[in-house]
């Protein structure tokens, strides 16, 4: 059986996991390359070689080594509407992330997380919880969404609660989030809550000590909904 060809979208997927840069944020070192010359993402450095038949011509290097060499679509590069999160989507990507994700029973820190990793631990604190937004599902229905921002030791990452998920947490909590992932909305990474993930504080704001277990507070979350944002 012949092999499926790599997508020029999986194989910056592929970087982005393996180079600790965001697929947006590689995508955009590319547009920048081209109308510059040079550019960096993260760690890595960008190239533009020329163009050949509308495909523009790239080098990719880490510390002066080159990583590949690859070419892209000018009309591609031109795009305002890609989706960074369906790239993530794919059965290659897939098993890169794989790769790269930590055991179920492990506790990740912020700054190691990687969009498209599923069944992520975290320890954090509460900074922040917006006021809640209503918006409205694809099927007409409303919702209320909030986009708090959670920290550890490490670095800060927004955590998207839906309806009675926002009401669990104050700024100030200690909280533990377990099997949830990573996504990315807008460029942006974002933890979520999926059916089997579970949000418990450990330590309110208010106390100098963490609660006892059996009087934590936990909660089953439910499925976070799609929707729609204007």
């Amino acid at each position: 059986m012949k092999q499926k060809k790599t997508t020029i979208s999986e194989q910056l997927a592929t970087l982005s996991i393996k180079y600790d840069v965001y697929p947006a944020e590689l995508f955009n070192a590319l547009v920048s390359g081209k109308e510059l010359g040079k550019a960096t993402a993260g760690e890595l450095a960008v190239e533009y070689r020329g163009s050949i038949n509308n495909e523009a011509i790239f080098l990719i290097k880490k510390d002066g080594s080159i990583v590949v060499q690859f070419r892209v679509e000018e009309e591609l590069l031109s795009r305002k509407d890609i989706h960074f999160e369906n790239w993530m989507d794919t059965d290659k990507v897939r098993k890169q992330i794989a790769r790269q994700t930590p055991s179920e029973s492990a506790v990740s820190s912020i700054k190691d997380l990687r969009v498209g990793m599923k069944k992520i631990n975290v320890d954090v604190h509460v900074l922040e919880v917006p006021k809640p937004q209503t918006v409205y599902t694809q099927f007409g229905n409303r919702a209320i969404l909030c986009n708090a921002i959670v920290a550890d030791d490490s670095g800060k990452i927004k955590l998207s609660l839906w309806d009675q998920q926002i009401d669990s947490i104050s700024v100030g909590d200690h909280i533990q989030i377990r099997s949830a992932s990573v996504a990315a909305f807008k460029g942006e990474p974002q933890l979520r809550l999926g059916k089997t993930a579970t949000l418990t504080v450990t330590q309110h704001k208010s106390q100098n000590t963490p609660k006892s277990s059996k009087n934590k507070k936990s909660a089953k979350v439910k499925t976070a909904k799609k929707v729609v944002i204007a």
